[in-house]
């Protein structure tokens, strides 16, 4: 297997960092287009690891929104597999690049969706991953794959997903994702500061787009952001999260692979950063449709997100200024032998405990797990298929065992709870 890693920011630089310690891939190749980026994760291996490591890796830039770039750096470097670690606005010049190159692809966010354009919070429009998902039959024909949702949010829980509906349930009321948090960024004074711990970018996109329900008497509908707040308690010392519904891939997997009343998926993201994007949408902040600025130099097409997102942290950077912990899960209820029952799914990664050894933060660490074994699992021939999948289309017992067995036992050292709550 031979990998073109498409992105050295924050996710990227940890999917090269994990993958370092495995064997299963014969060259990764890192790319960005600012290729110092690429260049300092390659940098990093090698001063952890030494150069019988490092050979294994290279870098090398590239043009994420453009397919033929995506193409021509396949070819160039021979890759038989690409992983998609950019905003998911690049989505279809990446996938589009893959195909035409012949290669295999994964990503962890799916492309775009666009509003109903008379009722965007009671019916969808375009679906997260429908352009996707409408070019399977062309992955199929040419017998490559395209796995997609492969992070850990959509990724793991959706490995989740197929682990509860084959072996803890007889019958799914919902497949519910919750995810939350009791991170804390602080500044050189010590004070608590706004530094959202994954790319603003894509956080604007999915808490202001209209939520994505899927009910199997109603099929798929939206209601307005924010809706139907819970209290959630996360385990390992995080605690009672409000969650609310945001608009998430795994709404759209789950019900193509498995078999459940409802699906949903909600996010804890608090009061302060819910009024930051409630402040941000009503200036027009979160608008991806360029503006002309006046400067000195004269005038400048910008979008106003990205210029949101210049002007915050870096979140590849924020790892040494933060603590705690990020938790993601599934929520799953249904009946077991005739009994109800509410198990929930999870694994918990630990800011401190990530900086130490791979020298990154939790969460971009945390959505970089899945991607590494997953490929590690396709190298081996373990998962195999063609055409558009999710991670619900292949067996989930695989991925869980090689990513709770110990390191000495040529498994990720990761291991995932499964808490069985009391129904009231």
């Amino acid at each position: 297997m031979r990998i073109l890693l498409v992105g050295a920011g924050g996710v990227g630089d940890a999917i090269a960092k994990i993958a370092a310690r495995r064997t299963f891939f014969e060259h990764l190749v890192v790319t960005d287009y600012d290729v110092t980026r690429a260049e300092r994760t390659v940098a990093a291996i090698a001063t952890a690891h030494g150069a019988d490591v490092s050979g294994r890796f290279s870098a090398a830039s590239i043009d994420a929104s453009d397919s033929d770039s995506v193409r021509d750096a396949v070819v160039e470097h021979g890759a038989t597999h690409v992983m998609n670690a950019v905003e998911p606005k690049f989505v279809p010049a990446i996938f589009a690049g893959a195909i035409a190159a012949g290669a295999d692809y994964l990503d962890m966010a799916m492309s775009l969706s666009e509003r109903h354009p008379t009722e965007p919070y009671a019916r969808t429009g375009v679906k997260l991953g429908d352009e996707q998902f409408d070019r399977a039959t062309e992955w199929e024909q040419a017998g490559r794959l395209a796995l997609v949702g492969m992070g850990v949010e959509p990724g793991l829980s959706d490995v989740f997903a197929r682990y509860a509906c084959d072996n803890l349930f007889d019958e799914v009321d919902e497949l519910g994702t919750r995810d939350g948090a009791n991170l804390v960024v602080r500044d050189q004074d010590g004070d608590e500061i706004f530094a959202p711990s994954f790319s603003i970018w894509t956080t604007i996109e999915e808490c202001l787009n209209p939520p994505v329900i899927w009910e199997k008497d109603r099929g798929f509908f939206t209601t307005p952001p924010f809706s139907e707040p819970e209290v959630f308690d996360f385990p390992e010392g995080i605690g009672p999260v409000e969650c609310v519904n945001v608009e998430h891939e795994e709404v759209l997997l789950m019900p193509r692979w498995c078999d459940a009343r409802r699906v949903t998926f909600k996010y804890g993201l608090g009061d302060e950063f819910i009024g930051v994007l409630k402040t941000l949408n009503t200036l027009g902040l979160d608008s991806t449709a360029p503006l002309t600025v006046r400067s000195p130099d004269g005038p400048v097409r910008v979008s106003p997100r990205d210029v949101v997102a210049a002007a915050l942290p870096d979140p590849a950077t924020i790892g040494p200024v933060m603590t705690g912990k990020t938790c993601a899960g599934l929520l799953v209820t249904g009946t077991k032998d005739g009994r109800p029952r509410r198990v929930y799914l999870y694994h918990v990664s630990d800011n401190e405990w990530t900086m130490a050894n791979y020298g990154t933060q939790c969460v971009v660490w945390q959505t970089a797990l899945g991607p590494v074994i997953a490929l590690e699992l396709l190298a081996k021939g373990i998962w195999s298929g063609t055409g558009v999948l999710g991670p619900e289309a292949f067996p989930s017992e695989p991925f869980l065992e090689l990513m709770q067995a110990d390191e000495s036992h040529g498994g990720y050292g990761q291991p995932w709870g499964l808490r069985e709550d009391e129904i009231g």
